[in-house]
This record gives structure tokens, C-alpha cells and sequence, in this order.
């Protein structure tokens, strides 16, 4: 249960931190609201699964899961380059994130 709260605590990560770029430096409201409450969500989701799982491993996987989200969608959203080794470096916090899901006991 603890790496469900974990994933969907890093979906919210990417959800504030794709929202910064709609505030518009927090000069417009509601996306300042929707960014905000996404950023409190992901914390206090992110303090659920540190209850069982390491510190670690728990941040590691929180920060590659928004990490590679917001990257993907920078591509998608806003035409970021989505150039060759780009997608390799996104393709290896993967496996990082998949490799420390199989190797932290829980």
C-alpha cells in the first residue's frame, strides 16, 4: 500500500510542478490554488509512505516519478525538445525508480 501512496504522491508532484508554469508567477489565481493544493497533497502523501518505507528510497523514487512526469509533459505541453538522449536520460530514472521498487523490501 505504502509504494500505491508513493506513486500517487509523485503524481501530484508532477501536478504542482507543472502548475507552476501556469501560475504565471503565481499572478493568476485558481492555477496558484490548483498548484498549491497539489504541492500540499504530494507532501503529506509523500509523510504517509515514509511511515514503512526507507527516506531513501522514498524520496529517490517521489522526486524520478515527478521528475520523469514533468519532463514528459514539458515535451507534450509546452514543445520541449524530446531529443534522442533526452528520452534515454528520462528512460533511465526509470530504471532507477523500477530497480529501487525491487529492491526495498515491503
Amino acid at each position: 500500500m505504502a509504494w500505491l501512496v508513493l506513486f500517487v504522491a509523485g503524481l501530484f508532484e508532477i501536478g504542482w510542478a507543472v502548475g507552476l508554469k501556469y501560475t504565471e508567477g503565481f499572478t493568476r489565481l485558481w492555477p496558484t490554488v490548483w498548484t498549491a493544493a497539489s504541492m500540499l497533497i504530494s507532501l503529506w502523501l509523500l509523510g504517509l509512505a515514509l511511515r514503512s518505507l526507507p527516506l531513501g528510497t522514498a524520496y529517490a523514487v517521489w522526486t524520478g516519478i515527478g521528475t520523469t512526469g514533468t519532463a514528459l509533459l514539458g515535451i507534450v505541453l509546452f514543445s520541449e525538445p524530446a531529443e534522442a538522449m533526452r528520452l534515454v536520460c528520462i528512460g533511465l530514472i526509470v530504471a532507477g525508480i523500477i530497480g529501487l521498487k525491487l529492491v526495498t523490501p515491503q
